[in-house]
């Protein structure tokens, strides 16, 4: 009897962990990538602003043991971005997929949406950066 109800039980934890670590490295993902975007060094443009903050993020989810991919992260900004008194806001959606699911039972994987965000705000008494 014991083990029947052990089964389960562990199957959720491992689940709750999996989740666990996927918001915990989202949460971290959102937070670097908004940093690396603002405090990008001057003389390079918001294409390099978003490169670098999209490898910041990669590094952050790859400590979980995750992979990010392009589609995932997503870098606005108001009202115009590396410019005076303007924001960033970074967001991450990404899926978590159930631990112990073979893909030999056909279909798509179960799995459990995570998404994070995080706003940096420029500064309203710095030097404008980038494109402009």
């Amino acid at each position: 009897m014991a083990l029947l109800l052990l089964v389960p039980l562990i199957y959720v934890m491992l689940g709750v962990f999996d989740v666990q670590r996927a918001s915990y490295g989202a949460t971290a993902a959102t937070r670097a990538a908004g940093r690396a975007f603002v405090i990008v060094p001057a003389g390079l443009s918001e294409d390099e602003a978003r490169e670098r903050a999209f490898e910041a993020a990669r590094v952050a989810m790859k400590d979980q043991g995750m992979e990010l991919s392009p589609g995932e992260l997503k870098i606005s900004c108001d009202p115009a971005c590396l410019q005076p008194g303007s924001t960033v806001t970074v967001e991450l959606d990404t899926e978590v997929p159930l631990p112990l699911i073979p893909d030999a039972l056909g279909g798509e994987r179960p799995a459990i949406h995570i998404s994070a965000s995080h706003t940096e705000s420029f500064g309203d008494y710095r030097e404008a950066k980038g494109d402009g």
